[in-house]
């Protein structure tokens, strides 16, 4: 005679169970993308890993013995595997994290495209659509904030965890002790020196401005039209004065208006009225836009840069512009605007 223990261990148990496994735990697939990428900081790693997770829970799941829930488990997998990945990966940063003073507009552009640079992550694939619930849209969306994701990066790894499933996943002390094999003091700790980090990175609740969706609107519409008509006195109304502008691969980053405007004026290809064309989308909970550059030859506008934008008070605090145009794809946008006939 087995056990019922036994009776679940048999091959036969086992095959039913992970039969199971998929049903039960596709629907926490976006959230355990976006837990990846806070961790990461790279859509395409939180890919991989979020796979890599799938496959170790679904070997697993006939040792599953539900002392917490399914939720918990696959995030502590997640977590786990995200913490292995980082023993051999470093940092990534965005030129403001690299230490170095701000710009001025005629330096020499620099890249350094052996730095592993923080990626954008759009939003349609950690906000579940139209059907998810619009609570955990916003607070999904709150806690991928480009800034956010930016300072964790230089938090150390176990610190990074911590931060995130105490405060992200709002797990209990002890629970995030239990899970990456810490006492909660221990957790407590990393919690303290986590959140001293990230206020000196100026990252606070209070830090999080979300603007009313009209302001929002009229903001990105004089933003399109300004880019797209190369209107220089526009486009430096349109920043606050503390503004930053970076743009990775290159390393330098630049702050206030008249400075952005002049790199704008000077560095960028576009000549004049629609020369640039702008498709809007979203990027961490933030307005984004797809810029495309004319290509002089067929008319055609071809992928150039991914901007992603901090609106304060009706301007823009901060743009990040991500000039690595396979980001396109993961946006969903095309790599090219035919000429308009």
């Amino acid at each position: 005679m087995t056990t019922a223990g036994e009776t679940r261990g048999t091959p036969m148990a086992q095959t039913e169970a992970q039969a199971d496994f998929p049903q039960l735990a596709d629907p926490y697939r976006r959230e355990l993308l976006a837990h990846c990428y806070r961790m990461l900081g790279s859509v395409h790693d939180a890919e991989d890993l979020v796979q890599e997770t799938y496959l170790r829970a679904w070997r697993a799941y006939d040792k599953f013995e539900g002392r917490s829930s399914l939720r918990t488990w696959l995030h502590t997998i997640a977590t786990r595997a995200c913490l292995t990945a980082l023993e051999s990966r470093g940092k990534r940063p965005l030129p403001t994290g690299l230490g170095a003073p701000s710009s001025s507009a005629s330096d020499e552009l620099i890249t350094q495209d052996e730095v592993p640079w923080l990626e954008p992550i759009p939003d349609t694939m950690i906000d579940g659509g139209g059907t998810a619930d619009p609570a955990s849209v916003v607070g999904s969306r709150e806690s991928v904030r480009l800034a956010f994701i930016a300072a964790l990066q230089h938090l150390p790894p176990k610190q990074r965890a911590v931060l995130i499933l105490r405060d992200v996943l709002k797990w209990k002390a002890a629970e995030v002790a239990e899970q990456l094999e810490l006492t909660t003091a221990a957790v407590n700790s990393a919690l303290q020196r986590a959140h001293a980090a990230m206020g000196k990175a100026g990252l606070t609740e209070e830090s999080v401005q979300e603007p009313d969706d009209a302001e929002q609107r009229r903001l990105l519409d004089s933003w399109m039209a300004a880019f797209e008509a190369k209107d220089m006195r526009a486009i430096v109304r349109l920043f606050t004065e503390d503004a930053v502008w970076e743009m990775p691969p290159f390393i330098g980053w630049y702050q206030g208006p008249e400075t952005i405007g002049q790199l704008i004026d000077t560095s960028c290809p576009a000549k004049g009225p629609g020369d640039q064309r702008l498709v809007p989308t979203t990027a961490n909970g933030q307005p984004a836009f797809g810029l495309y550059m004319i290509d002089p030859e067929t008319g055609d506008h071809k992928a150039f840069q991914l901007q992603v934008l901090d609106i304060v008070g009706g301007r823009v605090r901060h743009c990040v512009a991500f000039f690595e145009t396979s980001l396109f794809e993961t946006f969903g946008l095309p790599a090219v605007l035919p000429a308009q006939r």
